[in-house]
């Protein structure tokens, strides 16, 4: 017998093995538009991208997959309406289609909505069949999404149902009033007004406000704006992708411009209705944009987006302007998400939005 039994199965398996390390770490070959590229963008200034196809990631749920494979909203890159009518008639669209799924996710996640009035503004009470021991005494706030124009009414309670069904708390969903009847400051105004009211009764340091896109932008103006009038603060904010700057600066209104499948892109109605909410108003007012907000003494708060999100650069520019004055902030970012995908409780992703909340408002709200 050979003393090298294994000698010819060893080179044979060392071969392998470097041929695979080698196909791992050799150069890949230059796309076909290299060459162009490099001469687009050969001088400083802005970058010029070739055309591209961006593949569905695979290491995210078959869920998410489904939500990034889908179309483009219908008529979201269209002009936008002109006039008061035809914002109406977008809104009732708006409204059938998001109030049609309702009734079956307060079913699935066993949560009650009731329509009431708070200090003379409309608000939802949301409550959930299983509210838990340490909740007993808190309250959170909600502030609805829909570019400021949209998501009134029944809709406005999409978001606070997933949190009331997940995390467990009751939630307050203002039901703020809205352009074009009524622009900047209105709905502002109205989410004050709530917070006022309900912080007689129930301990601020108990509570929390959160909001997604509009809501996102919203919950963050209305807590400075709170701050700037010394009134008590809450004990924390969930902003998730706010739409923190109306007007079309930072990197991601650029770079996710037709990768976000959700917004798409600002111009069109969404440029319309930053318009119409601000109303002659300058953009950069922090009541409207609040990145440019102060934010010294501001409450913990928690970010939330996706790398496909038009609002991206919102997300992250209001963290970095948290963490610079000093604030406590959490930043997550999830993989593929456009704007404010986080729908559904069915699909992983969604209720990691909403348990990732929880916890942070659990570690901060009194009891």
């Amino acid at each position: 017998m050979s003393r090298f039994p294994f000698t010819i199965l060893s080179f044979s398996a060392l071969l392998a093995f470097f041929s695979g390390a080698w196909a791992k770490t050799r150069p890949p070959t230059p796309p076909a538009d290299a060459p162009a590229a490099a001469a687009a963008n050969a001088q400083p200034g802005p970058r010029h991208v070739p055309p591209r196809v961006i593949p569905v990631p695979g290491d995210v749920s078959k869920q998410l997959q489904a939500f990034i494979r889908m179309p483009y909203p219908p008529g979201v890159l269209s002009p936008p309406p002109k006039t008061a009518a035809e914002w109406g008639a977008l809104n009732k669209r708006f409204a059938a289609e998001w109030t049609a799924p309702l009734a079956d996710l307060r079913k699935q996640l066993h949560v009650s909505v009731e329509a009431t009035e708070i200090a003379g503004v409309k608000a939802y009470l949301v409550t959930p069949r299983d509210l838990r021991p340490e909740n007993v005494n808190r309250m959170l706030l909600h502030l609805h999404g829909g570019g400021y124009v949209f998501g009134g009414g029944e809709a406005a309670t999409s978001e606070a149902i997933m949190m009331a069904g997940i995390g467990g708390y009751r939630v307050i969903s203002v039901d703020y009033r809205m352009p074009p009847d009524f622009p900047f400051p209105a709905g502002l105004d109205d989410a004050l007004t709530v917070w006022r009211s309900i912080a007689q009764t129930i301990d601020p340091r108990n509570m929390a406000v959160f909001g997604s896109s509009a809501g996102g932008g919203l919950a963050l103006a209305m807590a400075l704006k709170a701050k700037d009038e010394g009134l008590p603060l809450p004990a924390a904010v969930s902003a998730g992708t706010p739409w923190s700057d109306l007007d079309k600066i930072g990197d991601s209104y650029f770079a996710n411009e037709y990768v976000d499948n959700m917004l798409v892109a600002w111009d069109g109605w969404l440029g319309g209705a930053a318009r119409l909410y601000a109303n002659g108003h300058d953009l950069k007012n922090p009541y409207l944009s609040p990145v440019y907000g102060n934010y010294k003494n501001f409450p913990p708060t928690i970010l939330t987006t996706g790398t496909r999100d038009l609002f991206l650069s919102n997300t992250v520019r209001v963290h970095r302007a948290l963490r610079r004055a000093g604030a406590e902030a959490d930043l997550n970012v999830y993989e593929g998400m456009s704007h404010a995908q986080y729908a559904g409780p069915g699909m992983p992703e969604a209720r990691e939005v909403f348990e990732d909340i929880a916890r942070f408002f659990d570690a901060r709200l009194g009891r």
